[in-house]
């Protein structure tokens, strides 16, 4: 990584970004369908925008020096890029998948994945011998979310590693929730890494987007073969918003978390708040685990009421804070996951999880700390 990681942010790492027509500091949004060709078998570089385009070629500059890796790959949703992830899997395989995970991830393995003749095994991951126990003789990969969405579970990607190579098995990381500034799978020993980069990546609850980035070539082919076929490329304009919400990750994301920390301080003393979670308080279960593979904790936030009525009343009564899905934006925003992130997850799965009627997650955004908890005082009174 020749630049810090705030200097990758807004550059690339080679420079390129340097080249823009008429010195434009930032790149232009071309929105072309298909560029002409300067002669029989000659190319500019760029022939049709399904395959690439100029503006989400330097996207995916900027995104593979934030991951170090060899590719990074900008798609139209996360689930596109997790539906381009499952194209290197085929009929018999098995993946074993952290027990909590997305929805949307759930959703897509239970209908998509199971159609495609692949078997998925839930396991709490933050267990390493139980990964490794749970490993079948057609087992291909381990998808691990760290940490967990939504109950933020911390998993060991060093002992992940360990396993994956003793057993010669693809290791895959959704790192949502914490973006390449915070945690760098790759550098730990992953072999792809996943982001909606919707979430925090973008940073404005105003676009849709994905990337899959991963450190092998022949990955990289095969995957960039699927990705022009099925067409799930970003558009121009998108990646465009997505390059300028990468410039401001990283004072974002400090910004949030250090919001995150003091509203988490205020939840733990609550007397309508009987569980937090949030992996950067000391008691959290997986604090320590986290120190080691990642250089902050992020402003993710899960918390249980005392009962039914209070998680509800919360919802309805909150006035700064938005009640509505995605997370990671400026704005802070509260989910209510049985019935939304998490309502394609079987109810007996849910409960098992503790993810039930009292359960909120908040992800705070860039307001005044004290503004958002004068706003959770009175929605939990």
């Amino acid at each position: 990584m020749p630049y810090n990681i705030n200097t990758l942010c807004i550059h690339c790492h080679d420079n390129s970004d340097k080249e823009h027509p008429f010195g434009a500091i930032t790149v232009p949004i071309y929105q072309a369908a298909t560029f002409a060709h300067p002669g029989i078998g000659e190319s500019t570089g760029y022939d049709y925008s399904r395959e690439s385009n100029p503006t989400r070629a330097e996207l995916e500059k900027v995104m593979k020096g934030l991951e170090n890796a060899y590719d990074s790959i900008a798609c139209n949703s996360g689930m596109a890029a997790i539906t381009l992830m499952l194209d290197l899997f085929k009929n018999g395989d098995n993946i074993i998948c952290s027990e909590d995970l997305y929805g949307g991830s759930v959703r897509i393995f239970n209908t998509v994945g199971r159609e495609k003749g692949i078997s998925f095994d839930y396991v709490d991951s933050s267990d390493a011998d139980l990964v490794e126990k749970s490993i079948k003789s057609n087992t291909k990969a381990l998808f691990i979310e760290t940490p967990s969405n939504p109950t933020m579970l911390v998993t060991d990607l060093h002992k992940m590693k360990e396993i994956a190579s003793k057993h010669n098995l693809l290791l895959i990381i959704d790192n949502t929730f914490l973006s390449p500034y915070f945690c760098r799978p790759l550098e730990l020993g992953a072999d792809i890494v996943l982001h909606s980069a919707t979430k925090f990546l973008g940073g404005h609850n105003d676009t849709l987007a994905g990337f899959i980035s991963v450190k092998d070539k022949n990955i990289s082919e095969k995957m960039r073969f699927t990705y022009k076929t099925l067409g799930l490329s970003l558009s121009a304009f998108d990646s465009y918003l997505i390059l300028r919400g990468i410039k401001t990750l990283g004072v974002r994301l400090e910004r949030q978390e250090k919001n995150a920390m003091k509203i988490a301080e205020f939840l733990k003393n609550h007397p309508k708040v009987s569980k937090i979670m949030y992996i950067g308080l000391k008691e959290h279960k997986g604090h320590d685990i986290h120190l080691k593979q990642a250089s902050g904790f992020g402003s993710m936030i899960s918390f249980v009421t005392d009962n039914e009525d209070t998680a509800r009343k919360a919802l309805e009564k909150i006035k700064l804070i938005s009640y509505a899905e995605s997370l990671g934006g400026v704005e802070s925003l509260m989910t209510y996951p049985m019935i939304q992130t998490h309502g394609d997850v079987p109810v007996e799965v849910r409960e098992r999880l503790g993810i039930n009627d009292r359960f909120l997650r908040l992800s705070v955004g860039l307001e005044d700390a004290d503004d958002l908890i004068k706003d959770l005082e009175q929605a939990l009174a």
